[in-house]
């Protein structure tokens, strides 16, 4: 993991931001990082939420890339709360739903969470 943070919100829940390396046979480029968004009750949950999708690697150490006001605000309109991205983005790139990312693995593995 490259960098990763969170924000506490006014109701107690939180935006976890996270760069992580693009899954094999997901909508990235191989290669690839992605910025991964997840809104959750808590950091644990959040974290929680990515490995039952199968992203079974995912940490959060510090708080060096906290999510931005816009990511927050994108997160939080998505009826999932999950939601990535490229890094580095095009300006004009917008948000993916997170099944976009996980294309290729088990149905299993995408559905849960």
């Amino acid at each position: 993991m490259a960098g990763g943070g969170y924000a506490q919100l006014p109701d107690g829940s939180v935006v976890v931001a996270l760069s992580l390396a693009a899954p094999p046979d997901g909508g990235a480029a191989p290669g690839a990082r992605v910025r991964v968004l997840v809104h959750a009750a808590n950091r644990q949950r959040a974290l929680t939420r990515l490995r039952n999708l199968g992203l079974r690697a995912v940490y959060l150490r510090g708080n060096t890339e906290p999510p931005t006001p816009d990511e927050i605000t994108a997160v939080l309109h998505h009826p999932d709360g999950i939601l990535w991205r490229p890094v580095p983005h095009r300006d004009n790139e917008s948000w993916h739903p997170i099944a976009g990312l996980l294309r290729g693995r088990p149905a299993g593995a995408a559905e849960a969470g």
